[in-house]
């Protein structure tokens, strides 16, 4: 192999590995609420979408329902006419998320307590089409840029350095680094949370048995208004890191599409699993498409993470650091 190929082959490796993170930042969401309710939410994807809409409406100023507000009433109304600091826009917005917790365990979750769950999957399928509805009438469908002082670009620092140690520069985004560090942050203080916290310990016995956690007093309704707005918050942040990279847009929902195949490697009841199949996934499709690619005609990127999935759950369904199911019959 000659020697620009492999260090061109240990960037693209790299670059796998930062957008593996911005995938186990979605991954997050889905495994906290599978911890608490034994569910797959389906509207994980969805409340990012929510989260990054809310927050470039709040920073621009935005009036919510400002379409519907001028064809009802005639008038033409866009904007309060200020521009939000956007850590201040941010704070505002992870309050949002809490408030919509609160509605969703209020109205949703409530009903559903010790229902099957595929009852519960279902739910989410519908609170899922809501959300994007709901985020369409408030906030418009139209393509916006999300711009909270995140640091974009290449790294010049990273490619002069490597660049002098090597004789050949990586190309690293600088926001994907920053991704980096946040989700490491994030499944460490999720970790600790779930491990070496009352309201954590609460979580897993929830999700081990509804009707043993109430009759020790435990409070399902508070825990998943807790776990929801946890989940609201890590789809915020992957909402910010995945606006500011591509824009905020309504085919961001779909990302939860490609956690899915993160959650199958990782497991659905592991936090550090997330991270681990995210970064599995995100190198193995960059290196995938790199070495097959040409031979098969490119585009693996799209099927290489669900097949890879797929054989994960022919040979170990419960994932590299999921807890394996037995049932006694």
């Amino acid at each position: 192999m000659m020697p620009d190929t492999f260090f061109y082959a240990l960037e693209v490796s790299l670059n796998g590995l930062m957008a593996g993170v911005m995938y186990s930042l979605v991954a997050l969401g889905f495994v906290l609420i599978f911890k608490a309710s034994g569910i797959f939410n389906y509207a994980q994807g969805v409340l990012a979408l929510f989260a990054a809409l809310t927050l470039v409406g709040l920073q621009n100023g935005q009036v919510p329902f400002a379409h519907l507000i001028n064809a009802v009433f005639g008038t033409s109304i866009h904007g309060f006419g200020w521009q939000l600091p956007g850590i201040i826009a941010i704070l505002l917005t992870a309050l949002v998320m809490v408030g919509l917790a609160i509605l969703i365990e209020r109205y949703i979750l409530k009903h559903l307590v010790n229902q099957e769950p595929i009852i519960l999957f279902m739910a989410t399928i519908g609170l899922a089409y809501f959300l994007e509805g709901l985020g369409d009438v408030m906030w418009g469908a139209d393509i916006k840029k999300l711009d909270v002082g995140l640091p974009q670009g290449i790294s010049d620092a990273i490619e002069s350095t490597t660049y002098e140690w090597f004789g050949y520069g990586f190309f690293i985004d600088r926001l994907d680094m920053v991704a980096a560090v946040v989700a490491a942050l994030l499944v460490a203080s999720l970790t600790l949370f779930s491990q070496y916290t009352k309201y954590g310990r609460a979580l897993r016995a929830v999700a081990d048995d509804h009707q043993a956690a109430l009759s020790v007093g435990i409070s399902l309704r508070f825990i998943w208004v807790l776990v929801w707005s946890i989940a609201g918050f890590v789809a915020l942040v992957a909402g910010i890191m995945w606006g500011s990279k591509s824009g905020v847009q309504f085919s961001l929902s779909l990302i939860a599409l490609k956690a899915l195949p993160v959650l199958m490697l990782g497991g659905f009841t592991s936090i550090p699993g997330a991270i681990v199949g995210g970064l599995i996934i995100g190198m193995g499709e960059k290196l995938f498409e790199f070495f097959i690619g040409p031979l098969v005609g490119g585009a693996t990127e799209n099927w290489f993470a669900y097949v890879l999935a797929l054989l994960f759950l022919v040979f170990r369904p419960q994932g590299l650091f999921g807890e394996k199911i037995i049932e006694r019959v």
